[in-house]
Order: C-alpha cells, then structure tokens, then sequence
C-alpha cells in the first residue's frame, strides 16, 4: 500500500492507561508505524524518550528514535487511577484537535485513547453519552455504527449501550437498514472489500422460529433484507445469533450485524479479548480506538495490556492507506 500520513492518537483520560498505552505501543511498532500523539508529555511513563513535533507528518523521521509528541498542556500533573476535573476540558479538546489535523489533511486519521465520561461531565460538563456520539458531532454525521474487529471476526451493532429492555424498540427497519448501508460502505472503502458479505441476526432466539418465539423477524425484518438484496447488496438472514460465531459460519460473511451490544461482543471478546478494536464507521474520518476502558486501578505501573492499542494503530495505519489509494 502506498505511504501515507501517519495517526494521531489522543491523550485519553491522564489518569488511566492512556499515556502508558500509547509509549509503549510506540516502543512496540516505532518506524515500522509511525504516529503523533497530542498530550502532556509531563503524564508520560518516566524514562519515555520523546520528541517535540509541530505538524503530525514530521512523526516519519522521529519514531525511529522517539515518541513524537504534538504538545497539548494541561493544568497539573496526572494522578494515577485520580481523574483531575481541571483536566476534563483539555481532554475535549484534544479529541477535537485530533480531529481536526485529520480533517485538514495533516494527519491519517484518530485513534482515542480511553476516556472516563463520568470525569469528562463532572469536570466540564461533557453533553454526549461518549466518544463515538462527540466524534459524530465533530464530523457533522447523524448517525454512525461502531464496529469491533478482530482477526477472525468483525461485527456490528445496531443498538449499542441501552438497556436490553429498551432494544425491541430502538431496533428499527430505518436502523438496520441504515447500519446495513454504512457497514457495507465502510468495508469497501476502509477494508477493501469489494463485495461485502453480511450476516444478519435475528432479535429473537432462534431468529424467532418462524414467530413461535417472537415477531420482528417474520413482520419486517425478512422483507426488509430482501429489499435491499434487490439494491445488489450481499445480505444472509435473519440468522440464530447462537449459531452465526463458529469458525464454519464465520467463513461466510465478511461482518456480522447485530441487533444489540451483547449479541455482538459476547462472541468477539471470547474469540479474541485482548486484540480486539474498536471502530466508527460513517464519520468523514477514520476512527479507531482499543476496545477498553481507562483502567484506573492499574494506571501508571506499566502493565496495561497494549495488544488492542498496536491493533487500532494498526488498523488506523492501513485504513488511511487504503484512502490514499483511492
């Protein structure tokens, strides 16, 4: 794949991983990846070389050596598993920085570091529930759909943090068929691939069983797919979600879309836990992210697992390749 400008990735919350995370993925990946990150470097890991750059293409020539480091102050030093509410607003703000180096060009794309949303509203009133709802709001989109990605697996899906209660109703024809749209867009642009194939799942177990163990699948859900298989689209179900995740099953679909969080997660953090990543799709930028939290109780003693970041910034990098190319 061709050259092309490296990641920026985001500070994250101080008081977590994100700083440690992000020196010793660069110890980990150095010229062979290079990438910017916006931060304090004051909240690095002691003894972290890095190198002060002002725009993120200069990362090229100094990752061999050190992190590059586009500075972003912050009012005081980080305190380990400690959230500082003076520090909220700055974290915002280097979200908002990251994103705007890559919609100007100068960057690839953005790969987060973990946030905590609780410190982010305590300390500066933070109005969106997390990243991906502030990202989409920095891309101007009304509606993204986050993917996790694995070697093996990718999945979708459609209803994401809401309580299982809740799912029967958010999970609408216009949802599916608008997670359907722009997941199959996001793997021919960013993946490469040039026909993608889709396995949907039913809601109910079973896939409903013909409506003996619920409706949706026979009322609109079925119809719905055939629609779009018209438009040209490669499209399998409403499918038992029980039996979608063995390795003969997955042979057949490029993604899985799910209707809520658990039917998606469960298989792809048990087929992969620690390498899995987390990404936006239908934002005008790439976005990657490790699939964790902050991990205050382990901040800052260097033992953070940072096999999900070296994949973000990985899948980052060939991302952004695949848009230069086009």
């Amino acid at each position: 794949m061709p050259a092309c400008l490296p990641p920026v990735m985001t500070c994250g919350e101080p008081a977590g991983v994100g700083p440690e995370i992000a020196a010793r993925s660069w110890r980990e990946l150095r010229a062979t990846l290079p990438f910017a990150w916006i931060g304090d470097p004051a909240h690095l890991l002691a003894g972290t070389p890095w190198q002060e750059i002002s725009d993120p293409a200069e990362a090229m020539a100094v990752s061999a050596s050190a992190l590059p480091v586009l500075p972003h102050p912050f009012p005081g030093p980080a305190l380990a598993g400690r959230p500082q509410p003076a520090h909220a607003a700055r974290v915002i703000a280097v979200i908002a920085r990251a994103v705007d180096l890559v919609r100007a060009g100068r960057a690839g794309a953005v790969v987060t570091a973990p946030i905590s949303k609780k410190a982010l509203k305590d300390g500066a009133g933070f109005a969106y529930p997390g990243h991906t709802e502030y990202l989409a709001a920095l891309g101007g989109v009304g509606r993204v759909a986050m993917m996790l990605a694995c070697e093996g697996l990718r999945v979708v899906p459609a209803t994401i943090h809401i309580p299982l209660a809740e799912v029967p109703a958010a999970f609408t024809p216009d949802l599916l068929r608008e997670t359907i749209r722009i997941t199959d867009a996001a793997l021919r642009r960013d993946f490469g691939i040039a026909a993608p194939r889709l396995a949907v799942a039913g809601l109910n177990p079973h896939a409903g069983e013909g409506g003996a163990m619920g409706s949706q699948e026979v009322e609109w859900i079925a119809p719905l797919l055939d629609g779009m298989r018209g438009e040209g689209l490669a499209l399998s179900g409403p499918l038992p979600a029980d039996t979608m995740f063995h390795p003969e099953a997955r042979a057949r679909y490029d993604a899985a879309i799910c209707a809520y969080h658990d039917q998606a997660l469960i298989p792809i953090k048990t087929l992969d836990f620690a390498r899995g990543v987390n990404v936006t799709l239908g934002l005008p930028f790439i976005r990657t992210s490790p699939d964790h939290g902050t991990a205050f109780d382990i901040a800052g003693r260097g033992v953070a697992d940072i096999r999900s970041t070296v994949e973000a910034l990985r899948m980052a990098g060939r991302m952004a390749a695949r848009r230069a190319a086009a």
